[in-house]
Parts: structure tokens; sequence; C-alpha cells
């Protein structure tokens, strides 16, 4: 079945033609082997916003995007945190919705990659700040283009809930408020510098609150007997830290 499945996206998802750019989304999705390989021109199927802009100095540049993960992934018993991208998308965009950069009183931008405030910046919660466009991305210095938050287009050109596939190879997918994360905001203000209320500008923000939710921390569930991921509208948006062997393609530095 899942062979079935990879092989109707690699035939359906060959080439989106992106409105009003001079890109176009070029994406190759096939098992080889037990691993499911997703190779992409990193350039989305929907319109980007203007980079570089007041938030973000870097440019859009396509460049080859290919990872693989386990095509059968099953459940190791422990949880891995800590990675570079939480997935990629159907279309080949990598879901990355933490950042490396800390609250930084020194650094003009007010932030910088120095950790050591404790304070490490969430990318959604301070996407003005990161200059996101309206799908919720933006580019890095290599000019790579990736997701902090869920696609409104992204989503809207599947047919389907499933938008994309874990680090682990466990798959993503979309339902909107079928899906709640247990994550909540801290009550009060934060107790050093950057001081302030928890607003969600930092990742140290959030708490996750068991049963607040439909989802465990790290935003799956078992559905039909199968661990499942899910994007959410609110933090953690995508999954953070994941039940499976997380591929070495996730790891490394930002």
């Amino acid at each position: 079945m899942r062979k079935a499945l990879i092989l109707t996206l690699a035939l359906g998802l060959g080439l989106w033609v992106q409105a009003g750019e001079a890109h176009e989304n070029e994406v190759d999705i096939r098992l080889e082997g037990d691993r499911l390989c997703v190779t992409s021109n990193s350039s989305p199927n929907h319109d980007i916003g203007r980079f570089p802009n007041r938030g973000n100095p870097h440019s859009f540049a396509e460049q080859t995007t290919r990872v693989c993960v386990d095509a059968e992934p099953e459940e190791t018993g422990r949880i891995t945190r800590r990675v570079q991208s939480s997935g990629i998308s159907i279309t080949g965009i990598l879901f990355r919705p933490g950042t490396a950069d800390f609250y930084d009183a020194s650094s003009p931008r007010g932030f910088s990659r120095d950790p050591s405030s404790g304070w490490r910046l969430e990318g959604m919660g301070a996407a003005d700040m990161l200059g996101m466009d309206a799908e919720n991305a933006h580019v890095d210095h290599r000019g790579l283009y990736h997701y902090h938050g869920v696609s409104e287009s992204l989503v809207g050109s599947q047919s389907g809930s499933l938008i994309g596939w874990a680090a682990d190879g466990f798959e993503i997918h979309y339902v909107g408020e079928g899906a709640q994360s247990g994550w909540q905001l801290r009550s009060g203000t934060r107790g050093s510098a950057p001081y302030g209320a928890y607003d969600g500008t930092y990742e140290e923000d959030w708490v996750y609150a068991a049963g607040s939710g439909n989802l465990d921390e790290c935003n799956a569930a078992v559905v039909n007997g199968t661990l499942t991921y899910f994007a959410t509208d609110t933090y953690p948006f995508f999954p953070r830290c994941f039940h499976g062997s997380v591929s070495s393609d996730f790891m490394g530095r930002r």
C-alpha cells in the first residue's frame, strides 16, 4: 500500500507552476530500497514573499534538496529532540519550525546565535522579526525557502490531509482543529531578560500540559494503530521531537 502511494505521488507531483513567479516546483518522490527519498528544487508550488525584506536580509535561491527517511518507520521507545528540520513537505520544502537564534540585547537585531541568555527565538512567535511571508515561511542564509508554520497554499493544493513526512519517516497530516496541540503558554512573566509576559516570542514561553490537547508533546497521536504526526495552527506547529529513528539527513547545523 505504501509503495502504491509513493508511485502515485511521484507521477502526480512532478511539476507545479508557481503563478506570478519565475520559478517552478519540481519534486521527485520515490522508494529506494527501504528508504523514501524526496528530491526537489526547493521552490514551492505557490508564490513566495519578497526577499530580502525588513526582517530577512537573504534572497531566495533555487537549489537541490534531497532527504531520505525510513519507508516503513517504527517507534524506537525513546524520543529524539533538537534536529535541524522536522520533516519535508509533499512538495519538497523543508519544515523547520525552530530557530538557532537567542535573545541578545547586545545585538542590533535583538537576537543572535549566542545562547547565553537561555531564551531561544520561536519562529512563528517572532514571525515579523524574522521576515516570514504569508505562507509562514522565509529563506535562510543560503537562500533556502522553508516553512516555520502551516502553509495555507500547501494545504489547499492537496486532496487529502497528508502534507509530508517527519524526520523519522512517519507521516505528517493537517486536519485543522481536529488536531489540538497540548502545548500552552506559561502564565506570568519571564524571570530574566528579555522579561515581559510569556507571549510566545521564545520557545521557553511554552510548556507541555498533558491532556490539554489530543496530541502528545511531539504533536503525535496513534491513528488506526499507526503513529501519526500532525501540523497544528499553534505551537509547536510541526513535530519537534520524534518517536522513530531520525534520518541523518535532518541532523546537523541550521
